[in-house]
């Protein structure tokens, strides 16, 4: 519980500390967000503002973990990093990467749109791949890789396995849809920031559940066979931190925005914790909002493709609040509320699995 305590506490110190540094540097700079034309009207006054500022949520994230081994604070005698912490943290910030090579396009040609589709497809795809591969390599001492080929929803379900190939394919699926997911969210100060944390929050609760009944330590029928579990809950625990301290400066009116580099990284996390802590299909419920507001945009397009039509006033479903005459801090309030709902629905679903497999007799 320290190592997680530690990583949430420093992880949220260094964004608070660094990000001002972010915006003071990026503002010289000129690493201004430009604003879609045919976006609502208010966020015009917003051109300007310094983004990437997800640069600062990946460094305070592995100044988190980083001081969590540092501090030997595990109390099991393992202060050494697991494969399956660093393979999450290398998706998160290869993602990241991806994010910032299309921020940086977008400020040097002073428009709205970075990296084409193929290129961030590409980038994507090769961070997933990679990922992929080695989440299927270096076993324990228990045989447990850092992520399994069968599919999962609060565990592996058996009859449902992927195969190598097919893991890969699946792997790049999941990475793609969250990080677009989570990029969609991205619209309005703080909403992707603070949806995220609650996010994270609830995977830091699983996580340590599993390590807590964990199938290697404990005699139980309702155990977990996860890899690192307690190191996982680390990882998640310094990008809530992370998270949470950004968005003391990403909070209406945002003094910088995360940009893709944040958006891509932040999908990316999630996506990893899903895959390396055996629940793909649970997350679906955990992220509700990102899935809402990912939906909201596919909804949108099939329906204008097939009607001439739009089924909202504007996608991803945030801007067409906006549009609908809801101040800008009340939805994002209110998409809180909603992504604090879906996280909590989700822990439930994972506890009442526990208990009906015999947990807590």
């Amino acid at each position: 519980m320290k190592s997680i305590l530690i990583a949430a506490a420093l992880a949220l110190v260094a964004s608070i500390l660094l990000t001002p540094y972010l915006i003071r540097v990026f503002s010289r700079q000129g690493f201004g967000q430009e604003i879609r034309e045919e976006g609502p009207q208010g966020h015009k006054s917003k051109r300007g503002t310094p983004t990437m500022g997800g640069v600062a949520i990946i460094i305070a994230m592995w100044v988190g973990y980083g001081a969590a081994h540092a501090f030997n604070a595990f109390g099991e005698g393992n202060d050494s990093p697991s494969a399956s912490g660093l393979l999450v943290l290398f998706l998160t910030t290869g993602l990241g990467m991806v994010g910032f090579l299309d921020d940086f396009i977008k400020i040097r040609k002073q428009r709205n749109l970075g990296l084409n589709k193929t290129a961030k497809l590409v980038g994507q795809l090769a961070v997933a791949i990679v990922f992929a591969i080695l989440a299927l390599r270096y076993p324990d001492e228990n045989g447990l890789t850092p992520a399994s080929d069968h599919l999962s929803f609060v565990r592996d379900i058996a009859i449902v396995s992927f195969g190598t190939i097919g893991f890969i394919v699946f792997c790049y699926l999941a990475v793609s849809a969250w990080s677009n997911a989570v990029n969609f969210t991205d619209g309005l100060d703080g909403l992707a920031g603070g949806s995220s944390a609650m996010v994270l929050g609830t995977y830091v609760v699983i996580a340590f559940w599993q390590f807590s009944h964990d199938c290697a330590r404990v005699q139980e029928a309702a155990c977990f066979d996860t890899r690192d579990p307690l190191d996982l809950a680390v990882v998640a625990a310094a990008g809530m931190g992370a998270c949470i301290g950004f968005l003391w400066w990403n909070a209406a009116p945002a003094k910088i925005f995360m940009g893709d580099t944040g958006s891509l990284a932040l999908g990316g996390l999630v996506a990893g914790l899903s895959i390396a802590t055996r629940t793909e299909l649970l997350m679906i419920v955990i992220g509700g909002l990102f899935v809402v507001e990912m939906m909201s945009v596919v909804l949108q397009i099939a329906v204008f493709r097939t009607t001439r039509r739009r089924l909202f006033r504007m996608a991803p479903f945030h801007h067409h609040f906006e549009l609908a005459g809801w101040a800008e801090t009340t939805v994002i309030i209110r998409f809180w509320l909603l992504a604090g709902v879906c996280a909590m629905f989700g822990l439930g679903l994972f506890y009442a699995d526990w208990l009906a497999l015999g947990g807590g007799r």
